[in-house]
Formats: structure tokens, sequence, C-alpha cells
């Protein structure tokens, strides 16, 4: 399966995202924001970080870049597209997933695992996770919290499209246990296809447990498979 990690500069995020699919055997391909043509793609990953320094917003710049506009194509096209962090904010700048990212509701910025569970397995993003199953994966950002209008709101859960959501050990998803004050705990969405997953926390920095846990090779399972 061949992969694309599309990097700008302010990316930190690139090699770790390059390093988990090339350990889950994808043929993978970084991809500099200035090219204007994709490689042939599977899957295109736009990873975390702080592209162009978060200056104006948070993804607010790259959602410009000259190859942005063929990560929308493909998108469209059914490509799959997985955007992690900064990845997920660009997403909702270029419009592919709809809502925004807003600053924490601590207004700090939070580095630190959580537990999130799985909202929906029935996805090539998901299909080797159980349905409600808990994970452990790191978040670490600035503009984390999730919002969306109402109706949309509706259609996510209308749809089954909320792909992760922040919880405790056993599943509670309430207040108290939402890292960043997303609404209703959204960790992650999926668009109308289910072709394209947005999400906060971070699954390729849960690929190996001597520094970490093996969470999130699921998600790099599932994709290949």
């Amino acid at each position: 399966m061949r992969s694309s990690v599309i990097v700008f500069p302010g990316s930190n995020c690139d090699r770790d995202v390059a390093v988990a699919l090339e350990k889950m055997q994808f043929k993978n391909q970084m991809v500099w924001h200035k090219e204007t043509s994709l490689p042939k793609s599977d899957l295109i990953v736009i990873p975390g970080g702080f592209s162009y320094g978060d200056y104006l917003r948070s993804g607010a710049i790259a959602g410009k870049s000259l190859i942005v506009e063929e990560v929308i194509k493909a998108g469209k096209s059914g490509c799959l597209i997985l955007g992690i962090c900064n990845g997920f904010q660009i997403l909702t700048e270029t419009g592919l997933l709809k809502g925004t990212l807003l600053r924490n509701k601590n207004l700090k910025f939070i580095n630190e695992d959580v537990n999130i569970k799985v909202m929906n397995n029935q996805t090539k993003f998901t299909s080797k996770y159980n349905l409600n199953q808990i994970l452990k994966i790191n978040i670490a950002h600035n503009e984390g919290n999730y919002f969306t209008d109402t109706k949309h709101l509706e259609k996510l859960k209308k749809d089954n499209l909320i792909a992760f959501k922040y919880c405790d050990e056993n599943g509670s998803t309430n207040d108290q246990f939402n890292p960043n004050g997303a609404l209703e705990n959204i960790a992650g969405i999926f668009n109308e296809k289910k072709n394209i997953l947005g999400m906060m926390p971070h699954p390729e920095r849960m690929i190996d447990k001597v520094i970490s846990n093996t969470d999130g090779v699921n998600l790099f399972s599932s994709l290949i498979n």
C-alpha cells in the first residue's frame, strides 16, 4: 500500500508518521508542500506539528499550500486521508472536514497521555479495533477544542461520524475527562464518506512498547489491510 506524508515548514511529526507507516509495511514517500502533484497514493497523511508556526490560525496558511489543492482533489475522489493534530486543523481549514479547532479550555498547551474510546470500528481506519475499546494515546496541542454547529453535530452523531471520544480508563466520557473542552469529548471525526479521518491524538507515537505502548498500531494495521 502506498502512502504520502505531506511536509510543511514547522511540521515536527512527519518523520514519526513515516516511521510508523514503514514499520507497518507501507511504501511511503515524503511530499514537500511546494510540490504541485502527488505520487500515486492509497493513503495521504497530514502530520502534526506547527505548520508555519501556527501564525494567523493553526493550519490556516498550510491550508493554502500548493500541494493541498491536490490533497483536496484526492480526498474528494475517495483517497484515504489521515490528518493528525495540526493535520486535523488543516483538514478543517480546507473544508474536507467540517468544524474547527479552538484554543484549549485552559488556554494552555497540553502534552500528556489520555484515554480515548473507539466510537466506530466499521471504517478502514478502525476495523482492527473493538467498538468502545479504550486506547491510551498521547496528545500535544494548544488548539484541540473541537467545535461545530448544532446541525453538523447532530449529523456526526446520526451518521456515526465520530471516530474517538476522550474518556476515562473505564470509558466514561463526561467533562472531567475532557482535556481540552472539545464538544461532547470529540477527539476525532470522519467525513461523510468515511475516507477522511481527522484526530487530535497521535497514534504514530504509540507503536512501540519500548517508548510508549502499541495502542496506535491497529489504526495503521486497519489501513494496510
